[in-house]
C-alpha cells in the first residue's frame, strides 16, 4: 500500500541479492526498479523506481537469491547424520528476533503483520513443512525429482514467526481433545522418541484453550527436532522448532531431568501460540511480555500434567533465585528496556526478560487470584487477537478484571531495575507482635547507598508457626516503612515473611527473629519452598557482605533432615558458588570436607538404587547428591562409581540414565587420560543427543592440565555440534581453578572462530558468562574488560559488564570473609575442649 507518492521503497534485507524488482499498481502497468541500494549496517535495502509510484495498492514482485548459511539464523542448513552414517543437510529457519530478512526481503518488525502464502519447491523424497497445513502437492514441471508443496494461507501474523523446514523426518501424531492435529517430527528411525512430547502437547493444547477461554486458531501444530539449533526452541506459529534435547525422550536412555525439561519447553512454546503469536508485542521493548509470561505458564501447565514433579518449588530455585542474582547487579536492566538496533534485541533474551518476568507474573497472579487473572487474560487475548499489544494493555485488562491497581503496582517492577530488601524486626507487646518493616533496594555489593530511594509496591504475606502454610496477614507495602500489628501471636511463636517465596524481594530478619526460625528448618515445620527461600536470602546477604558467610554455613548445617529435592538443589548451587570462590584460597580442601559432611547423611539414606514406590523427585535427588559427594571425593561414593562405571563400559550392567551424570562426573574428576579416552569413546558411540550432551557437560571435570587442553580442543572439533561447544568450554571453566584459566585463554586464542560461529547472538553471551564469572581478583576484571574493548561483541556488551562486576564482587567477598570461613572450618574439626 503506497500511502504517499514516492519513487523509493525501503525494506529489511540482509545477506540477500535482489535480481529484479517491480511494482504493479492495481490495474496498471508494472514499473521495474532501476536501483538497489543496500544499507548493510541497518539491514535494509532501498528500491529506486524511474517514475513516481502513486498512492494506492499494488503488487511488489522481487526475484532474489540468498545463502543457506550455517549460522543457525535466518534460513540455514542443519547438518545431520543418517542411520547409515552419511552426512546430510536439512534446510530450516530461525527468524526471531530480526532474521526473517535473511530469508526474504520484508518489513521485519513485530507490529507489521501480514498473511503469508507459502510454496516450497523441494526434492520429492524430502519432508516439507511450514506454519500451515499442505493444500496442494504437485510435480515440478522443470525437474521430475522435485515437487511443489503449497501451504494454506496463514492468519495475520508477524514475520519472526514464519517458518519452513525441508529434510528427512519420521513423525508420531495424535488429535488433541479439541480436534487439533498434533505431530512430533523426529530424526528418521526415532519416531518412538517423539511420544512423550506428543503426549504433553496433546494434553497442553486443551489446557490452554480452557485457561484462556480462546481456542487454538490453526488446524494443526507440528513440533520438530532440529539438529543444529542455537536456542532451546522457537514458537513459530503451527511449526515449533526444538533442539533435539528439548523434544526427544527415549524411555530407556533419558533421565528424569530431561523429561521434565521437555515438558517445560513444550508447555512454554505452546503457550506462545496464544501469548505472542495470536497477540504479539508491539516492539521488542515488550519482549518480556512474551517470554516472562510463557516462562511462568509453562510451570502451570507442567503442574497440571505432572503434579508429582512439585514443579512450583523448582520454579523458585530455577527462575526466581536466578533472576534475583542477576537483578542485584548494578549492570542489570529493567524488565522493559528500550531497544534500537537488532544487536540490542539479542541481548535482552536473558534471565531478566524470562526469569524475572516469570517471577513478577507469578507474584501478580498470586496478588490478583486465579479467577480474576484468567478473566483478565481472556479480555486481553480477545481484544488484541491478530494485533499487537504493549505491557500497559495487559495491565489494563487485568485491572478491569480484578479492580486492583495493577498498573501502579507492576510499573514499580517492570520499569525500574532491581528489587527490594525488606528488613524486619519484631517486638512483643503483651499478646501481640508488632513488626517494623523497612524496604531498600537490594544490591549485590552491600547496603544501598544511592542518592535516590527507589521503592516498590510489594505484596507482602506473613505467616506464623501457628499455621506455616496460611497467610495470617496480607498487605501491599507501598512506602519505605511500615508498622504492622499481628494479633494473638505468643512470644514463643515465630513469624515468617513471604509465604511460598512468591514476592520478588529478599528478607533480612532481626537476629532474634532469625534465631527462632532455625528450629523450623530442622524439624521441617516450615514448608520446603520457605526453607529454600530463607537459606537463599541468607546466602545472598552473606555474598553482599550484609551478614557473615559463617552465619549461613551454620544455617546450612541445620538441613540435616532435609528430604526435599529442590531445597537440596538450591543448597548445592550455593555451596558450588562458595566452592568456586574458595578455589582461590589454600584451604579449598576444607570446603570439600564441609560438602561431604552436609551431603553424606542424605546420601546414605538414599543409597544407589531406587527403592520401590520412589518417584521423579527421588531420582533427581539421588543424582544430585551422589554427584556432589563424588565430586568432593567422598571415598565410598568414588569407589562405587568406579565399580559401576567399569560394569557399564564392559556392558555387564548398563547404568540407569539417572545415574550417568553423577557417575561420569565422579570418575572424571578423579580420573586420568584413560578415563578421558573412555568417555570420548562413549561420546562417539552415543546415538542420542541427550547422552552426547550429558558427556559434553562433564568432560571439564578432568583436572590434569594436558587433559584439560584435550577437552578444549575437542570442544571445537567436528564431534561437537556448534551450539554445544559452549557447554563443553563452560564445563572446563567450572570444573577447576586450572580449568578456569585454561578456558579463558582458549576463548581468547580462538576468539575469531568462536565469534564468527555465533555471529553475535546469545550463545556468545552465554560463552563469556560461563568462562569468566568464576574469577575473583580485580586484575582479572581489568583483563576481561580490556580484552572485550579490543574485541567488541555488541550483543554481549551488557554480559561483559555483568561479568566484570561479578569478578569484583567475588574479590571483595574473598577479602572480607575468607579468614572467618577458614577459622570456622578449623573449629568444626577441632575436638571439643576438655573441661
Amino acid at each position: 500500500q503506497v500511502k504517499q507518492a514516492t519513487n523509493q521503497i525501503v525494506m529489511n534485507c540482509a545477506d540477500i541479492d535482489i535480481i529484479t524488482a517491480s511494482y504493479a499498481p492495481e490495474g496498471d502497468e508494472e514499473v521495474h526498479a532501476t536501483g538497489f541500494n543496500y544499507q548493510n549496517e541497518d539491514e535494509k535495502v532501498t528500491l529506486s523506481f524511474p517514475s513516481t509510484l502513486q498512492k494506492g495498492t499494488g503488487m511488489l514482485k522481487i526475484d532474489f537469491v540468498g545463502e543457506l548459511n550455517d549460522k543457525m539464523k535466518g534460513f540455514y542448513r542443519s547438518k545431520y547424520t543418517t542411520p547409515t552414517g552419511d552426512t546430510r543437510y536439512a534446510a530450516v529457519t530461525q527468524f526471531e528476533a530480526t532474521d526473517a530478512r535473511r530469508a526474504f526481503p520484508c518489513w521485519d518488525e513485530p507490529a507489521i503483520k501480514a498473511t503469508f502464502d507459502i510454496s516450497l519447491v523441494v526434492p520429492k523424497d524430502r519432508v516439507a513443512l511450514s506454519n500451515m497445513n499442505v493444500i496442494d502437492r504437485k510435480p515440478y514441471p522443470d525437474d521430475e525429482n522435485l515437487v511443489e508443496v503449497k501451504f494454506a494461507r496463514t492468519p495475520v501474523m508477524s514475520t519472526y514467526l514464519v517458518a519452513f523446514v525441508v529434510g528427512e523426518y519420521d513423525f508420531v501424531e495424535a488429535r488433541s481433545l479439541d480436534g487439533v492435529l498434533v505431530r512430533v517430527y523426529t530424526p528418521v528411525g526415532k519416531a518412538e522418541q517423539g511420544k512423550f512430547a506428543l503426549e504433553v502437547a496433546a494434553k497442553t493444547l486443551p489446557f490452554y484453550k480452557d485457561y484462556f477461554n480462546v481456542p487454538y486458531p490453526l488446524p494443526k501444530i507440528d513440533l520438530i527436532a532440529i539438529a543444529d539449533f542455537a536456542a532451546g526452541a522457537m514458537e513459530n506459529w503451527g511449526l515449533v522448532t526444538y533442539r533435539e534435547t528439548a523434544l526427544l525422550i527415549d524411555p530407556k536412555n533419558s533421565c528424569s531431568s530431561s523429561r521434565q525439561w521437555v515438558a517445560l519447553v513444550v508447555g512454554h512454546e505452546l503457550a506462545h501460540q496464544w501469548f505472542g503469536n495470536l497477540v504479539t508485542m508491539e516492539w521488542w521493548t515488550h519482549l518480556w511480555l512474551n517470554e516472562g509470561f510463557a516462562s511462568w505458564i509453562e510451570y502451570l501447565c507442567v503442574d497440571h500434567c505432572f503434579p508429582e514433579y512439585d514443579i512450583w518449588t523448582q520454579f523458585v530455585s530455577a527462575d526466581y533465585t536466578r533472576a534475583q542474582e542477576l537483578d542485584a547487579l548494578d549492570n542489570s536492566h529493567p524488565i522493559e528496556v528500550s531497544v534500537g538496533h537488532p544487536s540490542e534485541v539479542d541481548e535482552i533474551f536473558d534471565a531478566i526478560s524470562y526469569s524475572k518476568g516469570a517471577s513478577v507474573i507469578r507474584m501478580l497472579h498470586d496478588y490478583i487470584g486465579d479467577e480474576d487473572f484468567r478473566k483478565g487474560m481472556n479480555l486481553y487475548l480477545t481484544k488484541f487477537q491478530q494485533k499487537n499489544a504493549a505491557t500497559e494493555d495487559l495491565w489494563e485488562s487485568l485491572e478491569k478484571a480484578s479492580g486492583k491497581p495493577i498498573a501502579a503496582v507492576m510499573n514499580t517492577w517492570t520499569k525500574q531495575m532491581g528489587f527490594p530488601l525488606i528488613y524486619v524486626e519484631a517486638e512483643q507487646q503483651e499478646d501481640d507482635k508488632v513488626l517494623k518493616l523497612v524496604q531498600k533496594k537490594f544490591c549485590a555489593s552491600g547496603p544501598y547507598t544511592g542518592e535516590d530511594f527507589p521503592t516498590w509496591m510489594v505484596p507482602i504475606s506473613i505467616c506464623t508457626s501457628d499455621d506455616p502454610t496460611c497467610a495470617k496477614m496480607q498487605i501491599l507495602m507501598d512506602k519505605p516503612e511500615l508498622i504492622l500489628v499481628l494479633k494473638d501471636v505468643k512470644p514463643d511463636q515465630w513469624v515468617k515473611l513471604n509465604l511460598g517465596t512468591v514476592g520478588f524481594y529478599r528478607t533480612q530478619y532481626s537476629p532474634d527473629m532469625l534465631e527462632s526460625l532455625i528450629p523450623a528448618i530442622k524439624d521441617l515445620s516450615l514448608p520446603p519452598v520457605d526453607r529454600l527461600g530463607l537459606q537463599n536470602d541468607l546466602f545472598s546477604l552473606a555474598r553482599a557482605g550484609i551478614i557473615s558467610t559463617v552465619e549461613v554455613l551454620k544455617v546450612m548445617e541445620a538441613f540435616v533432615n532435609e528430604p526435599n529435592y529442590t531445597v537440596w538443589s538450591d543448597l548445592s548451587c550455593n555451596l558450588g558458588i562458595l566452592s568456586t570462590l574458595l578455589s582461590h584460597t589454600d584451604f579449598y580442601e576444607e570446603i570439600q570436607v564441609f560438602v561431604k559432611d552436609v551431603f553424606s547423611p542424605i546420601g546414605e539414606r538414599l543409597g544407589w538404587d531406587p527403592k520401590p514406590g520412589e518417584g521423579h523427585l527421588d531420582a533427581l535427588l539421588r543424582g544430585l547428591v551422589l554427584g556432589k559427594l563424588g565430586k568432593a571425593g567422598h571415598k565410598a561414593t568414588l569407589e562405587e562409581a568406579r565399580r559401576r562405571f567399569k560394569d557399564h563400559v564392559e556392558g555387564k550392567h548398563v547404568l540407569s540414565a539417572d545415574l550417568r551424570s553423577p557417575v561420569y562426573v565422579t570418575i572424571l574428576k578423579h580420573g586420568d587420560s584413560t578415563t578421558l579416552d573412555t568417555m570420548l569413546k562413549l561420546h562417539k558411540q552415543a546415538d542420542m543427543q541427550e547422552e552426547k550432551n550429558r558427556i559434553e557437560r562433564v568432560l571439564g571435570a578432568i583436572s590434569q592440565p594436558e587433559l584439560i587442553q584435550k577437552v578444549l580442543t575437542f570442544a571445537l572439533s567436528e564431534e561437537v555440534r556448534p551450539q554445544d561447544t559452549v557447554s563443553v568450554i563452560g564445563g572446563v571453566a567450572g570444573g577447576s581453578k586450572q580449568g578456569r584459566k585454561a578456558a579463558w585463554k582458549f576463548v581468547r586464542d580462538n576468539w575469531e572462530e568462536l565469534y564468527n560461529r555465533y555471529q553475535g547472538g546469545f550463545l556468545i553471551s552465554r560463552l563469556i558468562k560461563l568462562t569468566v564469572d568464576g574469577f575473583a581478583n580485580d586484575k582479572m576484571a581489568a583483563e576481561v574488560k580490556a580484552f572485550f574493548e579490543s574485541h567488541p561483541a555488541p550483543s554481549a556488551e551488557r554480559t561483559v559488564q555483568q561479568c566484570c562486576e561479578n569478578i569484583l564482587l567475588n574479590a571483595a567477598w574473598l577479602k572480607r570473609d575468607a579468614e572467618n570461613i577458614h577459622q570456622y572450618f578449623l573449629q568444626r574439626k577441632a575436638p571439643p575442649a576438655m573441661v
